[in-house]
């Protein structure tokens, strides 16, 4: 009597070959987060045009970037429930609508603040989204290099092209332009509803089989036929832990909390550094184009510091919170010495040493904390990340606003972002080869 095979979908996913369906949905993944750090990044190149018309204080100019930070914490724990598939498009669609009523009707620092505020609710759904998806679908022996291309390409490219914008096109059709090109994620959000499938990890959860089997197939073509008449490994749905609760047992804890330590002072160095270096490098004497220049020259440099972070753990898994310390450490040194040198040569070269170390840094962050957690808790684990983290964010901008409306200079920035990017390094580095979770199976086993 002939019994089905049983198979685990994350060996099936992981012993797979790059395939055409990887790369489409690898472009489809890039093509969402590019909106994403586009949209993300934009507000610090309205700051230049809207400060002196709206009679905006440091603090409040924080805020204006601030304020499309909100989001992010809660939409993991929707995702592992309802399907990842479903809660991405739907963010995508929340920042299309406001993205638009910001270019339209955006104008006053309270309306403005307010569309952020909405757009940022969908925001928040897109980087965490994206970061599982793609963790989900890589390969084992690619899957941080997978991660780079698949999504902080894209969302480097965004802050690079908001970058350009904002020097060639702002000067000429006003601040609206920047929201009015972001615009065009509705015709990419069209596409993902036809192309984008669910997660193959969560469809076993759920226990999907159908849909499992189809999606397997496309991804393995040449298994196929073994899908046809197999079972498939799962975790008992109805077992689902509270997300927060899980995150804080013995198993994860140290973990978790250490990760989440990190995000938020990482993304608190990186939005109040992006959010402000156009307006402060002015004030240390760069021309226009150069000041909002050095936005786009720290987002190329991030993902060429990510993708060769992400090369070494990939060699070397289990170093991976090591080599993190170490990029963060640079940076933030690099960052504290604009405190005592100028110089538009010095300014390129640490600006350049601060997006390829601390946002680089924070890229490869995102996929360590997706495989840091069983399927069950994947996209919860990124969302708490990026929740947390993104509190770091929203900080970021406004409280080195407020340092520099009470010190009446730029320096506080660099003491700031210094500080907060070598005191994370600390943080990450404290976990020991011992503390690093192993990559877990659907059914919660640990994975070679």
């Amino acid at each position: 009597m002939s019994t089905s095979p049983e198979l685990d979908v994350h060996e099936e996913l992981s012993g797979a070959a790059i395939g055409r369906l990887h790369i489409v949905l690898g472009i489809l993944i890039t093509l969402i987060t590019l909106f994403d750090g586009y949209d993300t990044f934009n507000p610090a190149y309205v700051i230049h045009y809207v400060a002196k018309p709206w009679g905006l204080s440091p603090s409040q100019a924080g805020f204006l970037v601030s304020s499309g930070l909100f989001g992010a914490i809660g939409h993991g724990a929707v995702a592992d429930r309802l399907g990842r598939r479903g809660t991405l498009l739907v963010g995508l669609w929340v920042v299309n609508v406001f993205t638009l009523l910001t270019a339209t009707i955006g104008n006053d620092f309270w309306s403005f603040c307010a569309l952020r505020f909405a757009t940022g609710l969908g925001l928040g759904v897109l980087l965490p989204l994206g970061t599982t998806f793609v963790n989900e679908l890589a390969p084992r022996r690619v899957s941080n290099a997978f991660s780079l291309w698949g999504v902080t390409l894209g969302w480097s490219l965004g802050g690079v092209f908001a970058g350009l914008v904002g020097v060639y096109l702002t000067p000429h059709y006003g601040w609206q332009i920047l929201y009015y090109l972001g615009a065009l994620s509705i015709p990419l959000t069209l596409v993902a509803h036809a192309v984008l499938p669910e997660s193959p990890q969560f469809l076993a959860v759920r226990r999907r089989t159908g849909e499992l089997r189809a999606l397997l197939g496309r991804l393995r073509p040449e298994r196929a036929a073994l899908y046809r008449d197999a079972a498939f490994v799962s975790a008992d749905a109805a077992s689902m832990p509270n997300p927060v609760a899980a995150l804080l047992s013995p198993r994860y804890r140290r973990v978790s909390l250490t990760i989440w330590i990190t995000a938020f002072l990482s993304l608190f160095a990186i939005f109040g550094l992006t959010g402000w270096i156009p307006t402060v490098m002015q004030k240390r004497g760069e021309s226009f184009a150069a000041s909002f220049g050095f936005g786009a020259l720290m987002q190329a440099m991030s993902f060429v510091g990510g993708l060769t972070l992400a090369m070494l753990a990939d060699r070397k898994m289990a170093l991976t919170p090591r080599y993190l310390a170490t990029w963060w450490l640079i940076g933030g040194i690099a960052v504290l010495a604009l405190v005592f040198v100028s110089g538009h040569g010095v300014n390129l070269a640490i600006v350049a040493v601060a997006g390829f170390c601390i946002i680089g840094a924070q890229h490869v962050l995102n996929n360590f904390t997706a495989g840091s957690y069983e399927t069950l808790l994947r996209a919860s684990g990124v969302g708490m990340e990026l929740g947390v983290g993104r509190v770091g964010a929203i900080l970021g901008p406004y409280v080195i606003g407020l340092l520099q409306q009470a010190t009446g200079g730029p320096d506080v920035l660099f003491w700031a972002i210094g500080g907060a990017a070598i005191v994370g390094a600390f943080a990450i580095g404290s976990l020991g080869l011992a503390t690093v979770p192993r990559h877990a199976t659907v059914d919660g086993a640990p994975a070679e």
